[in-house]
């Protein structure tokens, strides 16, 4: 077999097994999850998962970092675009939802959770959502250059609340929360329009 050949089927074998992972995080959530169902799942041995990925945490984090790259590029084109500033903070409160839809967020506050007690998947963690804070302190920057100023915030303290406010949010929602007495969506969304008549009044 060709070598070429033999980095596609390993690849590919790879794929099933992160595909494989995400439905198996989805339905038992991380703690009732094995790398024996994964293999099962993704009808491999269970050798090709740790001859892979080595254990659970490292396959999960594999997975969270396939999606959160892909997804940070998506923001990162989102807040660049020539736009109101609160035309991109309403895309990002969409595409809020479309995370939620696809498992990003579960696979996320799952990781975050197994980060409490576990120092190296919390390195991981956190490195992940320092790529976030970063770009949302490059978005208050431009908007503290317009503006000429945060009020008492730094750039950064307030990419932190914002982000703070999404993971918050986040929980909440997974937690199942009833939309009228924690209005989660609807609270980000007002924020929006803070940001849409401060834009207008300038």
């Amino acid at each position: 077999m060709a070598a070429g050949s033999e980095y596609a089927q390993e690849s590919a074998t790879a794929t099933a097994i992160l595909g494989a992972a995400r439905r198996c995080l989805l339905a038992d959530g991380y703690a009732a999850m094995s790398t024996r169902k994964v293999a099962t799942e993704a009808g491999v041995p269970l050798s090709q998962v740790h001859y892979h990925f080595g254990s659970k945490a490292n396959l999960v984090l594999a997975l969270l970092a396939d999606q959160d790259r892909r997804l940070l590029d998506r923001q990162q084109r989102m807040y660049a675009a020539d736009v109101p500033l609160w035309k991109r903070y309403e895309q990002a409160c969409d595409f809020l939802e479309d995370d939620l839809e696809s498992g990003y967020v579960r696979v996320l506050q799952e990781m975050i959770a197994a980060g409490w007690s576990t120092p190296a998947v919390a390195d991981k963690v956190r490195a992940m959502q320092q790529g976030w804070i970063d770009l949302l302190t490059e978005v208050a920057e431009e908007v503290e250059q317009r503006f000429g100023s945060l009020g008492p915030f730094t750039a950064r303290e307030l990419a932190t609340l914002v982000a703070t406010a999404f993971l918050g949010g986040e929980e909440l929602l997974l937690l199942g929360f009833d939309r009228q007495r924690v209005p989660v969506r609807s609270a980000l969304r007002r924020v929006g329009q803070l940001i849409r008549q401060l834009e207008e009044r300038r």
